[in-house]
């Protein structure tokens, strides 16, 4: 579906209350002010808020909050709508349902990348999905189709969340600007095993609780509500309380242990390094802030040695200072200097020794390379800080930091105070913690979170003992012995969901290596996570084609369902591999074809008209074979192609060629391509025509990085800016900066596959495939229904000598059923996938492979196209020495040259494929036919691989990136030159 933006945007508020509420010191920087914009698509007038019902349940030190939203939809015309939002740390969403048909449905969790594909694919069969996803850092995504045209849609959302502390008061925030504008508002708040009566401090007016049963409850109703908000004050506990739940037959507990907040001052180092996130991301920071609490630090330390780390695409190396009586200018100095730019690379560095503590300043988001952060060795301390709240990986910061020592700490302008005291004090700290009877223990914190530890864990049975040891800052020891009961545990709350949440928390510390643990976790509990999101769909039949497990009341009918739908899939497994066992047989066909080398039969006759010259009435036999019966959507015309060209043979011989190199005996020939020595490849030069990239071009190479610096600000958001950069620097022989200057597209949108694909696409160019792995690693994660995600991937893996994942990858492309728009890419991938079982060192393992579809097709020349636009056409052309265009209106030339299944949609790839070439130029081009969508990089890039002698261990490759803006373009890629 093509979608348009307009100014149809509605105050949709669903979840700003929820990062809204207002915290003290440190932690303020991560409650937005504002309730962020739902984005609706084609829309002339806003959607609006008709209802909200706000269900808030306290339990000691803890809130669950539900909502429910009824939206409108004034327009004539379904809408889409998408909402980011942040939350504050310490909030996690436990739920979320979609009302069909006036009853509400929840959402099932779902694997991230698969519910952005299933959404897509649902989406544009015009029919029901929801989907809520975490997209970076703790900012999430929440995804709706459609809200009909004048019609209404309800949602319904969960979430937990401690209270925060001050003092010996706890308090529950309910910020209610969400609701501004809306027909009604409904409050419902209880809280349970309170002795004292809540206190509600509001601007609604009063808000009466009453006793109900253990604990407290109070409702209220507000018309036409304007503005207002609601806090609940509790009195404190100070006592340990466990909480217990029980989850099929599984019972889960939760201990809160209160600590004592005092603090003491801590030793600092004498040695200490500086790893400061010098990224394009790191440009949002708060220098200000930052260098106030650097300048405390350092007036506390006094004297001390620093290694000053910048790291960004790559780490830099480390520059040393000396600080004496606190005087940090020149570290500062440098700081100022510091030019942000490039992707995150946050684990390229290595820990040095005699290095006592490291301070990391950064939000986390690591998105480029394959190192994980390193481990620092026994005594090392670290300590993260970041100034850019909703924006930053708490879950990871922190885990890096409370796993080797230190604590994580957040903090904007008016939180420098309790960042400095943070940062400069030793606090309370858990050591220990053992269960008799359960299993699985997990803390959330180390250091405590608004004065409490929070341990959960798992019974073997109905009871256990908690033991925990824990420091506090003056140093003395304090162990405590917790009994926990579960005969009377809760069969709902948050519970449970909590013991996952802390334990995709610590995991997230190397998110890459534990994905499947974070994904099984979020999927167990219905958690939004790196690895998992929430999905609803309309029909079991839905939940059925996709795989996916279906909400309550559906088991039987999906079981059902899904059992025809897996003899199905494996019928069609066969039926696959066998059309395609039969379209390689005819690609063996043409190969072994031998084709006719002399001039057609047009340029005879051009030639005898312009000479006189008559040939014999009887011409020599042909050389050509006859041409095998092929079946294709072109088969007629094909087979008729083949008998016209073996006839036409008789115009000229393969022993007129000449080829550089020596030739292959008779024998040999059968299984190679005619010219086995070099063949030149010359590429177009491609020079964007754009203002900037004249004023690049044009300056001495030292000069181009600052100009490109100096023009940045003016194209931050454009991908094409940063290829043609990229372009001009390694043109001038700067090919560290142009690989930072590529690397800036892992930085622009962190789950966006096509501007990733043009990332990878161009380090591959570049001839950094290692870079290039994990970017298409990535991608394939986000778009596993793409084809071209695992063909990427299995040639990245070939170049960096991993042949076995390499032809894995690439079956996996040969193997699947594709949607149709991708069909063409199967044959092209096999030819990739037996080049390179042909070539490698050692033979792989190819006993999962089919054995009909195991042959190498060697070629004199071949091309192929890609690009990275989705639902486009592009058009690869060759035209060879006889002047004949293979194209897709002429995909099989006269002397053999042979296209792919032309694309319509889709990535591509087309291919042109010539076994024995004749002598002579070819040229290669690229046509932009058509789109039917906005484009992510303004343009379509195009990526062409120009190769000779592929599938021999001659090959040699080129490869070319371009982009074509406007329909009917067309431009010159390079060619090919035979002697």
């Amino acid at each position: 579906m093509t979608r348009i933006k307009r100014n149809g945007l509605a105050w949709f508020g669903l979840l700003a209350w929820m990062a809204a509420a207002s915290l003290s010191g440190a932690q303020d920087l991560t409650a937005p002010r504002l309730p962020p914009l739902l984005e609706v698509h084609d829309g002339e007038s806003p959607v609006t808020l008709r209802t909200a019902d706000v269900d808030a349940t306290v339990f000691g030190s803890l809130a669950q909050t539900t909502v429910e939203l009824v939206f409108y939809n004034p327009n004539n015309r379904p809408l889409e709508g998408q909402l980011n939002f942040p939350l504050r740390d310490g909030q996690r969403i436990t739920g979320f349902a979609l009302d069909f048909e006036g009853r509400m449905r929840p959402a099932v969790p779902v694997e991230k990348a698969k519910g952005q594909q299933v959404f897509e694919a649902i989406e544009r069969r015009q029919v029901d999905p929801a989907l809520l996803e975490q997209t970076a850092g703790n900012h999430f995504k929440l995804r709706i189709f459609p809200i009909p045209a004048r019609g209404s849609r309800r949602v319904r959302l969960q979430y937990s969340e401690s209270l925060t502390q001050r003092g010996r008061i706890s308090r529950l925030s309910l910020p209610l600007d969400f609701a501004r504008g809306a027909d009604s508002l409904s409050l419902r708040l209880e809280v349970r095993g309170q002795t004292e009566k809540p206190v509600a401090e509001d601007t609604l007016g009063a808000l009466a609780f009453e006793r109900d049963g253990d604990g407290w409850s109070a409702e209220s109703r507000f018309a036409k509500f304007r503005v207002g908000e609601l806090a609940v004050d509790l009195p404190r506990t100070l006592e340990p309380r466990v909480y217990t739940q029980r989850i099929d037959g599984q019972v889960y507990f939760l201990a809160e242990v209160p600590a004592d907040e005092g603090s003491a001052q801590r030793r600092l180092p004498k040695k200490m390094g500086l790893l400061w996130d010098s990224s394009a991301s790191a440009r949002r920071r708060d220098f200000g802030s930052e260098s106030a609490v650097l300048d405390a630090y350092f007036k506390a330390a006094g004297d001390i040695e620093v290694s000053l780390i910048r790291l960004r695409d790559r780490a830099e190396p480390a520059v040393t200072f000396q600080v004496r009586g606190g005087d940090w200018r020149a570290i500062k100095s440098a700081l100022r200097e510091t030019i942000y730019d490039g992707a995150s690379n946050l684990g390229d560095w290595q820990p040095q020794s005699g290095t006592d503590e490291y301070l990391l300043f950064s939000d986390g988001l690591s998105n480029y390379g394959a190192q994980a952060f390193p481990a620092l060795p026994s005594g090392q301390r670290l300590y993260t800080l970041h100034t850019a709240g909703a924006h930053a990986d708490g879950q990871r910061l922190r885990a890096w930091a409370e796993g080797n020592g230190g604590e994580s700490i957040a903090f904007d302008a008016e939180g420098v105070p309790v960042a400095v005291k943070r940062l400069l004090s030793e606090r309370p700290r858990l050591l220990s913690h053992d269960l008799a009877g359960g299993e699985d223990l997990v803390y959330e914190s180390a250091v405590p979170r608004d004065g409490v530890f929070r341990i959960a864990g798992k019974l073997r049975a109905l009871s256990g003992a908690l033991r925990v040891e824990y420091r506090h800052a003056d140093g003395r020891l304090r162990t405590l012995e917790l009994p926990i009961d579960a005969r009377h545990a809760a069969q709902g709350g948050p519970i449970g969901q909590l013991w996952a949440a802390y334990w995709v928390d610590g995991l997230s510390g190397d998110g890459e290596a534990n994905r499947a643990r974070i994904r099984r976790l979020g999927q167990q509990f219905g958690l939004v996570t790196a690895e998992t999101s929430l999905i609803v769909l309309e029909t079991v039949e839905d939940y059925v084609r996709y795989d996916i497990a279906p909400p309550a009341g559906w088991e039987a009918q999906f079981a059902a369902l899904k059992s025809a739908d897996d003899r199905q899939k494996s019928e069609s497994a066969h039926e696959r591999l066998d059309w395609v066992a039969e379209a390689f047989e005819e690609k063996i066909a043409w190969w072994h074809n031998r084709w006719p080398k002399g001039p057609p039969q047009r340029l005879l006759d051009k030639a005898v008209a312009a000479t006189g010259a008559e040939f014999a009435s009887s011409p020599p036999p042909a050389l050509a074979a006859p041409a095998p019966s092929i079946s294709s959507p072109q088969a007629a015309g094909d087979a008729y192609r083949l008998r016209e060209q073996a006839a036409a043979s008789q115009q000229g011989t393969l022993d007129s060629i000449v080829v550089t190199g020596t030739r292959l005996a008779e024998e040999d020939r059968q299984e190679s391509p005619a010219n086995s020595g070099a063949i030149r490849i010359a590429l177009q030069a491609w020079q964007p025509e754009s203002p900037y990239g004249r004023r690049l071009r044009e300056a001495a190479a030292d000069r181009v990085y600052a100009l490109y610096l100096d023009e940045r600000d003016s194209y931050a958001d454009s991908v094409a800016f940063y290829l043609d950069v990229t372009d001009v620097l390694f043109e001038k022989g700067q090919d560290d900066l142009a690989l930072r200057v590529l690397s800036n597209l892992a930085e622009m949108e962190l789950e966006n596959r096509h501007i990733l694909r043009v990332l990878a696409y161009r380090l591959m160019q570049a001839r950094q495939p290692v870079l290039a792995v994990p970017v298409f690693e990535k991608v394939k994660r986000l778009a596993e229904e793409e084809p071209q995600s695992f063909r990427d991937l299995g040639l990245a893996y070939a170049a960096v000598g991993r042949t076995q994942p390499a032809i894995e990858q690439l079956y996996e492309v040969v193997k699947r059923d594709w949607d149709d728009r991708f069909d063409g890419v199967t044959l092209i991938a096999l030819a990739e996938l037996n080049a390179i079982i042909a070539n490698a060192r050692q033979r792989p393992d190819t006993r999962a492979l089919d054995p009909r579809l195991l042959k190498n097709l060697p070629l004199d020349l071949r091309v192929v196209l890609s690009w990275d636009s989705d639902n486009s056409d592009m058009d690869l052309w060759v035209t060879d020495p006889n002047d004949e265009k293979c194209y897709y209106g002429n995909s099989l030339t006269y002397q053999g040259g042979r296209l792919s299944d032309d694309f319509t949609g889709g990535y591509g790839p087309e291919e042109f494929s010539l076994r024995d070439a004749k002598p002579g130029k070819y040229k290669v081009e690229a046509n932009f036919f058509g789109d039917q969508q906005q484009l992510v990089t303004g343009a379509t890039t195009l990526q062409l691989k120009l190769t000779t002698h592929f599938g021999t261990a001659k090959a040699q490759e080129q490869l070319v990136t371009m982009r074509l803006k406007e329909e009917s373009e067309t431009v010159l890629v390079g060619e090919f030159e035979v002697k």
